[in-house]
């Protein structure tokens, strides 16, 4: 017999949890829900359905060929946003575990976290958020939840995925609460779903932004080494990372690259997580409720002071040595020149869009459809795109 969650939207069998789960974790039984009602699973939980129906989102698969740091042609070692949503999943589902909070809900939330990113990583953001300033600009959190609340076209009865209402307040607020103005897609959401915007999300998607944090500043190390935009006398004069980077050399002398990375990675995301999962145990002390979490003033789940501090100082130390190289920024300018012409090309013509897409530029504010499907584009595509646009190839 189907039951209704707290909000009165419907739900179908209630699946267990995989695991135990401490009263400050969200629970699938106490979920409020999808805005449109439509019974649940009788073997998924409901927060397990939200994470297949991320993973055979359009957008989703997109990912395999949007930028990290490197563009495509570089080389398959290196990371897009769909290998490193992976390697966050999995940071996520191993923090909620041990903490005994809801690992589908971590797990969605860091899979879905990257959705709204447009080709060629933040420089291609930069690009769309500037030759889109009259219209609102772009954010790639607002646009994620536009794309899993309107546009993915998979179901005959409503746009988007009918995610629950977890998963989008984690996938909007997963870094903390929005106050101020809110981008349009987020606005526009919030007045008809409140998604409480101006407290903290659920643990899950404060784990998920963690695992984030965590991977990307790993793997980007681990990518500049293989690219050679690191030495390993480089990491070594670095902050956090340069303490493991000795470790390494002191425990096994001399390594092939691949080993070095390996056993950098290894220790350095160990000491990470450690300190995440010590220093939000600490915080979640006498933590009773996912109400406490959400009303706590503050993120429960968190670094400590002492490693936080080296975490920024290896961040500066990568945009310094890294997103700053010349190599990258290079390529990046060309790239931002590539979104920002076919904006400007798809506004003064919107008949050079697919036949749809023109159509539905007919009836939208000028620039908005623009901006839907270049923010979609891939970095192979928008190349493409490029080329057919603009009769001429630009090499990045």
């Amino acid at each position: 017999m189907a039951e209704t969650n707290p909000s009165g939207r419907l739900l179908g069998p209630i699946v267990s949890p995989p695991g135990p789960h401490a009263p400050y974790a969200a629970s699938p039984v106490a979920s409020r829900g999808r805005f449109y009602p439509e019974p649940e699973s009788a073997t998924r939980s409901c927060y397990s359905r939200d994470r297949d129906r991320i993973i055979h989102a359009t957008a989703f698969r997109r990912l395999k060929h949007k930028t990290q740091v490197f563009v495509q042609h570089e080389g398959d070692y290196y990371r897009t946003r769909l290998t490193h949503s992976l390697e966050v999943a999995q940071l996520a589902r191993s923090l909620a575990r041990t903490l005994q909070a809801d690992e589908d809900l971590a797990e969605t939330v860091a899979l879905a976290h990257d959705l709204g990113h447009t080709p060629f990583g933040h420089a291609g953001e930069e690009a769309l958020d500037a030759v889109t300033k009259d219209i609102g600009g772009f954010d790639h959190n607002a646009h994620a939840l536009r794309l899993v609340t309107k546009l993915e076209h998979r179901y005959a009865g409503f746009d988007g995925l009918n995610l629950t209402w977890e998963t989008l307040e984690g996938l909007v607020k997963h870094n903390g609460p929005l106050t101020g103005t809110l981008p349009g897609p987020i606005a526009s959401f919030d007045k008809r779903w409140p998604l409480e915007l101006s407290s903290w999300p659920g643990l899950e998607a404060q784990l998920a932004a963690l695992a984030d944090d965590i991977a990307y500043v790993s793997h980007d190390i681990d990518d500049g080494l293989r690219a050679g935009i690191f030495t390993i006398a480089d990491i070594e004069a670095a902050p956090l990372a340069g303490e493991h980077a000795k470790g390494v050399l002191a425990r096994h002398g001399e390594l092939e690259l691949s080993r070095f990375i390996g056993e950098l990675m290894r220790t350095l995301m160990s000491e990470l997580m450690e300190d995440v999962l010590a220093t939000t145990r600490a915080n979640l002390a006498g933590t009773d409720s996912v109400a406490a979490v959400r009303g706590a003033g503050r993120a429960m789940a968190a670094f400590s002071p002492d490693l936080l501090s080296r975490l920024k100082a290896l961040k500066a130390f990568q945009m310094q040595n890294m997103y700053r190289h010349p190599r990258i920024a290079g390529s990046m300018n060309r790239a931002q020149a590539v979104v920002t012409d076919l904006y400007e090309a798809f506004v003064a013509d919107p008949a050079l869009l697919p036949p749809d897409w023109t159509l539905a530029a007919q009836a939208a504010v000028p620039g908005t459809v623009a901006r839907d499907y270049i923010a979609g584009m891939t970095d192979r595509f928008a190349l493409a795109e490029y080329s057919r646009v603009f009769h001429t190839e630009i090499q990045l």
